[in-house]
C-alpha cells in the first residue's frame, strides 16, 4: 500500500500548514494572481492590471541578449514585448505572454501578425487595426464579428462525418487563431469536448505520427538527460502555473503509445484554458509497442522503454528542473503513467511538490461526485452501499480509496473499516486475503477475507454489491448476465462503465438500461447518446474528469497552495454533486450538463481554495472575500482584444 500519511495514498493528508503559518508575517499580499488559465492579470476584486508577471521586459531582454551575443540590437522600449498596455500591439488591456525566447524580441505585424495564433483575428480585424498594423491588402475588405466566425467554424466542423477529421480541424484552428478556438470550445463544449478530448483524442494519439503537423508542448527524451533545465528554458512562456506531463505508457485504454501520448497533455491544455493553461510535456523514454517502433511515421525514440534507475533519474531531473524554474507552486499533473510508476511518483513527490495524478485522484473525485449525487435517487448514504470494482489499477484503487475516505468522514469510522465495504476484481479474480503475498502494494488494502472467485458474475452473486464500477480497460465485460445479476439484487443498481475510449467501455448505455429493465442508474467514461426504452428516454451521464481537474487546478493556483490534500478532492466531489439539479435527476442523470462547466469549475475552484486556506496550505494572502467571484475573474476570456 502506498501511504503518504499512513492512511491514504491519494495525497499527502499529513501535510499541514504549520510551515505556511509560520511565514505569514513575512509574506506580502500579492498585487494580483497570475493564473495561466486566465492569461490575464487580475487584482483580488477582478480588475485587470497592467503589471505582468513573467513578461519579457526590455532590461531583462537586453541583458539576456547581451549574454548570448556580442552584437545585440538596440531595442526601442515601446516595441518591447511586455504584454501590458504598451505592448507591441497596443492592446487595451493585459493579454497573454508573448511566445518569445528570453534572448529575442519578436515584433509581428502585417503578414506575420496573420500567422500569429495568439493575436490573429482574421477577418475580425477592424479598419483602424488594418491600417495600424499593415494589414491592408492582406485580407479581403469584409470585417466580420467574432460571433459570426464562431458560427462559420461550427458550420464547417459539422460538415465532417469522421470525428478525427473534426479533431484535426480544431487543432488547425488552434494553430491559426487561439482566441477563436477557445471561444468555439467554450460556447459549444458539449458538442466539442468529445472531439478535442475523449474519446476522439485516443484515436488522435494512435495516429499522432501520421497527422503530426506542428509541435505543441515540450518533448523531453533520454537524449536530453542532464540538460532538462536547458530544455525547459526553451519554452517561451515564463509564467507557467500548470504542467501536464505523461510518459505515454498507458494512454487511456490503448496501452503504450510512447511519444504519441502527447495528444493527452495537449487536450488537457485546451480544457484547462477553456474551462477553468498549462505546459504539455511528454517524457520520451522509448516504447515497447512494436507496431510503433516499426512505423515510419512514429515521431519518438525508436528504442525499448527505459526502466529502473535510468527512468527514475530522468524523472527526478525533470521534477527538480521544474521546481527550479517555475517555483514551488507550479502544479504538476501526472497523466497516463503505468500503474507502477503512477503510484510511485505520487508517493515520492507528493510531499515535496504540488502534484496531482488525474488518473488516480481526478477520476476518483468525479466518480465520488456521481455516487454522492446518486444517493438522492436511491436513498440512504454511501455507508449503506457495497461496492464492487472490475479493475484494480490506478483508477480503480484511487476511486475505492476516495470512497472509503468519504465514508470515514461521514460516519467517523476508521478508514480500515470503511474499506471493508469495497471489493475489487482484477485479471486473476476477486482480490482476497489468500492472494495478499503476491499482490502489488496498492492492491493489498483491498484483500478481504473471502473464498477465491474467478468470474465477475460469480463475484456479483456472492458479494451482492449495490454499485458496480468498471475501470478494467476491457470492453464488453459487463455482460448481460452480470447486469441482470445486479438488477436481481437491487431495485436501482448503480452501474458505472468508466473505461475509455468508447470501444473499451465495459458496456453501453443501451445495454445497461435494457438488461436492467430501465432500472439502472448509469454513467460512463465515454459519451453515449440518449436511449429510449419502454417508452421513456434515458440520458446517460458521463463521468468525465473534465468536471474536476480544471476547477481543482484553478483553486490550487488562485490560493497559492503548496500541496494537494485529500480534503480538497472531497471538497471538489461534494461541490460537483451539489450542482446536479432535480431536472437532471428526472432524466436519470447524476452529473450536471457540461454546458454549465465554467460555472461549475468556478464553484469547485472556490471550495478547493477555501479548503487550502482552512488547512493553512494557501500562500496567496489575504484570502479574497468572495472566492467564487475571484475564480470567475481569473478565468480566461476568449473575446478579441482591441488593438490600437
Amino acid at each position: 500500500m502506498i501511504s503518504l500519511n499512513r492512511s491514504s495514498f491519494l495525497s499527502n493528508s499529513g501535510v499541514n500548514g504549520s510551515g505556511v503559518n509560520a511565514q505569514r508575517q513575512r509574506r506580502q499580499p500579492p498585487a494580483f494572481v497570475k493564473v495561466i488559465a486566465s492569461r490575464s492579470n487580475q487584482d483580488q476584486k477582478g480588475r485587470a492590471t497592467s503589471e505582468r508577471s513573467g513578461s519579457v521586459l526590455v532590461d531583462s531582454t537586453l541583458k539576456e541578449m547581451k549574454d548570448h551575443t556580442s552584437s545585440s540590437p538596440i531595442v526601442d522600449p515601446e516595441s518591447a514585448v511586455s504584454g501590458g498596455v504598451k505592448d507591441v500591439y497596443g492592446e487595451d488591456s493585459a493579454t497573454e505572454d508573448q511566445l518569445v525566447t528570453p534572448w529575442t524580441v519578436s515584433v509581428a505585424s502585417g503578414y506575420s501578425l496573420l500567422r500569429d495564433p495568439h493575436h490573429n483575428k482574421g477577418l475580425a480585424f477592424a479598419e483602424k487595426e488594418r491600417d495600424a498594423h499593415y494589414l491592408r491588402g492582406l485580407l479581403p475588405p469584409t470585417v466580420v464579428s467574432q460571433d459570426l466566425q464562431v458560427k462559420k467554424m461550427m458550420h464547417n466542423i459539422r460538415q465532417y462525418q469522421v470525428p478525427l477529421q473534426k479533431y484535426m480541424a480544431m487543432m488547425d484552428l488552434q494553430e491559426m487563431n487561439e482566441r477563436l478556438f477557445y471561444k468555439l470550445l467554450i460556447e459549444n463544449v458539449e458538442e466539442l469536448l468529445p472531439v478535442v478530448y475523449t474519446p476522439t483524442v485516443g484515436e488522435a494519439c494512435q495516429k499522432y505520427g501520421s497527422i503530426f503537423r506542428r509541435p505543441q508542448g515540450l518533448f523531453i527524451s533520454l537524449k536530453e538527460k542532464g540538460r532538462i533545465l536547458e530544455v525547459l528554458k526553451n519554452w517561451p512562456e515564463r509564467s507557467i502555473q500548470v504542467i501536464v506531463v505523461t510518459d505515454g505508457e498507458r494512454i487511456l485504454g490503448l496501452g503504450d503509445l510512447g511519444c504519441q501520448g502527447m495528444g493527452i497533455p495537449v487536450g488537457k491544455l485546451s480544457l484547462y484554458t477553456a474551462l477553468g493553461g498549462c505546459l504539455p510535456v511528454t517524457i520520451d523514454v522509448g516504447t515497447n509497442n512494436e507496431k510503433l517502433l516499426n512505423d515510419d511515421f512514429y515521431i519518438g525514440l525508436r528504442q525499448r522503454r527505459a526502466t529502473g534507475q535510468e527512468y527514475a533519474e530522468l524523472l527526478h531531473e525533470f521534477m527538480s528542473a521544474v521546481k527550479q524554474i517555475y517555483g514551488e507552486k507550479v502544479l504538476i499533473q501526472f497523466e497516463d503513467f503505468a500503474n507502477h510508476n503512477a503510484f510511485d511518483l505520487l508517493e515520492k513527490y507528493g510531499t515535496t511538490h504540488l502534484v496531482f495524478n488525474d488518473d488516480i485522484q481526478g477520476t476518483a473525485s468525479v466518480v465520488l461526485a456521481g455516487l454522492i449525487a446518486a444517493q438522492k435517487l436511491v436513498g440512504g448514504t454511501l455507508a449503506d452501499h457495497k461496492f464492487l470494482f472490475l479493475g484494480a489499477g490506478e483508477a480503480g484503487t484511487g476511486i475505492a480509496e476516495l470512497i472509503a475516505l468519504e465514508m470515514s468522514k461521514q460516519t467517523g469510522a476508521p478508514l480500515e473499516e470503511t474499506r471493508k465495504n469495497i471489493w475489487l476484481v482484477d485479471s486473476k479474480g476477486l482480490i482476497v486475503s489468500s492472494r495478499k503475498e503476491s499482490l502489488q502494494h496498492f492492491k493489498k488494502p483491498w484483500a478481504h477475507e473471502h473464498e477465491p472467485i474467478k468470474e465477475l458474475v460469480d463475484a456479483v452473486k456472492s458479494i451482492k454489491p449495490t454499485v458496480l464500477i468498471g475501470t478494467s480497460g476491457v470492453g464488453r465485460t459487463f455482460t448481460k448476465e452480470v447486469v441482470e445479476a445486479m438488477a436481481a439484487i437491487n431495485q436501482k443498481p448503480i452501474i458505472l462503465s468508466l473505461s475509455n475510449p468508447t470501444s473499451q467501455s465495459e458496456c453501453t448505455a443501451e445495454e445497461a438500461y435494457a438488461w436492467s429493465q430501465g432500472r439502472a442508474i448509469f454513467a460512463s467514461g465515454s459519451p453515449f447518446p440518449p436511449v429510449e426504452y419502454g417508452g421513456k428516454v434515458y440520458v446517460p451521464g458521463q463521468a468525465n474528469n473534465a468536471y474536476i481537474f480544471p476547477g481543482l487546478g484553478l483553486g490550487l493556483i488562485m490560493s497559492g497552495a503548496i500541496r494537494v490534500h485529500d480534503d480538497m478532492l472531497l471538497a471538489a466531489s461534494e461541490t460537483l454533486a451539489a450542482e446536479v439539479t432535480q431536472e437532471n435527476y428526472d432524466k436519470g442523470l447524476i452529473y450536471p450538463p457540461f454546458a454549465n462547466i465554467r460555472n461549475i469549475s468556478a464553484h469547485i475552484a472556490a471550495n478547493v481554495a477555501a479548503k487550502a486556506y482552512e488547512l493553512g496550505l494557501a500562500t496567496r494572502l489575504p484570502q479574497p472575500e468572495d472566492l467564487v467571484k475571484y475564480a470567475e475573474s481569473c478565468m480566461y476570456s476568449p473575446a478579441y482584444r482591441n488593438y490600437r
